[in-house]
């Protein structure tokens, strides 16, 4: 079997050293969005050096490295083949409000191996610390299509029940025709977001964003509407991808403050002009 779920649960943790400085930030801003208008002043705390503020999505990228779903998949006891993994969701948790330049050292391994039945989920949980101690913990997703059936335990639904009432905000956010190939200058290397035949063979028409990219665009969409730019209000994060957005789309962003637990904010992401077509739901956790 091309997952071996036990091996992949049993294997050692991986330990890499990151480092990063202002314009991975900046690089990381821009490949989500930011810098519309160039010289808007909400826009400069994201692009200048001098105001810079780095939103909590940045950790999913800090440090270049592979992304969850290319680490998941050179676990130990997993051998799939790219095309076949999609990125199911993201949780991030902050310890601390992320520094615009740091150094760290991360964690990684593979916290659970779930059985849906056609298809296998792979949880690789990532944990980041400097000298003064935790930074974040996140958690990937990631869905392998056709590496179901073996018995295995099928895991948590990560479904939730749609938001009651009027949404207090709705924002659209334009992605880029060369979005995604400006965002995967942060280390996603898939090919799945830039080759349009790997896109084909994956079952897609054409390349498509990023999850990533959406995730860190709608937070970005949140901190700006609702929290007056304070990146620092933010202590978590979670998000399912329930569908993919494509570059030169138009995201339509639908707030909710109180969120699952009452102290945050729901999120519902769909894409514009597909029908209002959804790509995202996800909880933005405030501190």
């Amino acid at each position: 079997m091309p997952i071996d779920a036990a091996a992949a649960l049993a294997a050692a943790p991986r330990t890499a050293e990151i480092a990063w400085d202002h314009k991975d930030v900046q690089l990381y801003h821009l490949g989500i969005g930011a810098g519309v208008p160039a010289t808007g002043p909400r826009e400069l705390r994201y692009t200048l050096e001098s105001r810079l503020h780095v939103l909590p999505g940045f950790a999913t990228v800090a440090g270049g490295g592979p992304p969850g779903v290319i680490e998941a998949l050179s676990a130990p006891g997993v051998d799939v083949d790219l095309a076949a993994a999609l990125h199911g969701g993201q949780r991030l948790r902050l310890w601390r409000p992320l520094p615009v330049r740091g150094t760290a050292a991360v964690t990684s391994r593979v916290t659970a191996v779930y059985d849906k039945g056609r298809a296998a989920v792979l949880v690789l949980r990532r944990e980041a610390a400097d000298s003064d101690g935790p930074l974040w913990t996140d958690e990937a997703e990631v869905f392998v299509r056709g590496e179901g059936g073996w018995g295995g335990e099928r895991g948590p639904s990560t479904r939730t029940a749609a938001p009651e009432g009027e949404p207090d905000a709705v924002v659209e956010r334009p992605v880029r025709e060369d979005q995604a190939l400006l965002y995967r200058l942060t280390g996603d290397w898939n090919p799945l977001h830039a080759d349009p035949e790997f896109a084909a063979r994956a079952g897609f028409d054409r390349p498509v964003l990023h999850g990533l990219c959406t995730y860190g665009a709608t937070l970005k969409a949140v901190v700006d509407t609702l929290l007056d730019g304070n990146v620092r209000r933010v202590r978590e994060y979670r998000a399912r991808f329930a569908g993919v957005v494509y570059p030169g789309e138009t995201l339509r962003v639908r707030m909710w403050r109180g969120g699952d637990d009452g102290d945050g904010v729901r999120v519902v992401v769909t894409a514009a002009g597909r029908g209002d077509a959804p790509v995202l739901d996800g909880t933005v956790g405030l501190g």
